[in-house]
């Protein structure tokens, strides 16, 4: 049976709930919400821009714009697909400026349903950067020596004569002493094992990226909480 003391606190804390008391004043329940979605739309955020202090600046004047907003707030979405829309207007409207002031086309798509090249582009001028081709090399190298290191003898052995010595399907089999079938069955292995190893690292690795938790949850939190109470002393004052 669930605890009804456990149901209420549950029910407190939805979204609905939630949007009630901080539009009623509970700063409480702002810095909840704040600190319940803050990972999630720091990320959103940095992806229209990549700067982190940017971002950060970003989240903090959408959050402002959630508070005084807050009251508009019908549930028909989820609160963190409300405050998702606030963060990227706030994003693109940066961008836009930021355009304007330089008089240059803006870098980032205002409209996510385009297909444009930009990004491709954005991503391509690294191609020509020897110093960041190098070090994304020296990176993946260190990560793949790594899984080779646990793939199993047979297939490891295998692995560093044909793609690493790039020996052919015939010398590996001579120099180990098995049929040539045996080669292509354990080099094939041994790849699917490497991208399966590597694979799962990239899905652990893209639930962590851009992490912002601890001291900079707490930085942003206070921030905006600093900059709503300078401003409510403002209008009294």
């Amino acid at each position: 049976m669930t605890n009804p003391a456990a149901r209420t606190a549950n029910q407190a804390d939805d979204d609905p709930s939630i949007a009630r008391r901080i539009a009623a004043g509970d700063r409480s329940a702002f810095e909840l919400m704040m600190r319940r979605y803050n990972r999630r739309l720091f990320r959103l955020a940095h992806a229209v821009l990549p700067c982190d202090a940017d971002a950060e600046d970003a989240l903090q004047d959408a959050y402002l714009s959630a508070y005084r907003a807050i009251g508009q707030f019908r549930g028909d979405a989820t609160l963190f697909t409300w405050l998702s829309r606030l963060v990227l207007n706030e994003c693109f409207g940066r961008v836009r400026r930021h355009a304007r002031r330089q008089n240059i086309i803006p870098l980032v798509d205002m409209n996510p349903d385009t297909d444009t090249d930009t990004e491709a582009d954005a991503m391509a001028e690294h191609d020509h950067d020897p110093s960041y081709h190098a070090a994304a090399r020296a990176e993946v190298r260190v990560l793949l020596e790594r899984k080779l290191d646990r793939l199993p003898a047979a297939f490891r052995i295998v692995f560093m004569l044909r793609s690493v010595e790039e020996m052919s399907v015939e010398e590996t089999a001579s120099c180990l002493d098995i049929s040539e079938a045996t080669v292509r069955s354990r080099h094939f292995r041994a790849r699917s094992m490497l991208r399966e190893s590597l694979a799962r690292d990239l899905d652990l690795a893209e639930r962590d990226l851009f992490e912002f938790g601890g001291g900079h949850c707490d930085r942003l939190v206070a921030a905006v909480l600093a900059r709503l109470e300078s401003g409510e002393n403002g209008e009294n004052g």
